[in-house]
């Protein structure tokens, strides 16, 4: 399965944004979706996931209540709106296809099957 990101960019700080990742290759449903974000220096970071069919999501700490993980699964694309966004929001942001039953089983990297190129999410004062 392939992951393209898009939507990154440079944002004020308090704003929202919105990441798509279009996920091509292979039947959108077989996967969990998610996304993780590494900012510079630090380790990668579980940021959002949402279930293969039944849509439960499950966020990071750092993200609780201020991001919102959704999905077409006619245009076969995961989105990550965040908003209230901070100066440590700041990251590149992976958009993520596992096989995992449950988003809550997503949250450590290394467990992760497919993983996008990431796209720069750069928030400003």
């Amino acid at each position: 399965v392939q992951l393209e990101e898009s939507g990154g960019g440079l944002v004020q700080a308090g704003a929202s944004l919105r990441l798509s990742c279009a996920v091509t290759g292979d039947t959108f449903t077989n996967y969990a979706l998610g996304w993780f974000r590494q900012a510079p220096g630090k380790e990668r970071e579980f940021v959002a996931a949402i279930s293969r069919s039944t849509g439960n999501t499950h966020y990071g700490d750092a993200v609780q209540g201020r991001c919102t993980i959704s999905k077409d699964s006619a245009k076969k694309t995961v989105f990550l709106e965040m908003d209230h966004l901070k100066l440590d929001d700041t990251a590149v942001y992976y958009c993520v296809a596992d096989r995992s039953l449950a988003p809550a089983l997503m949250t450590n990297p290394d467990q992760i099957d497919y993983w996008g190129q990431g796209t720069q999410v750069t928030v400003s004062s």
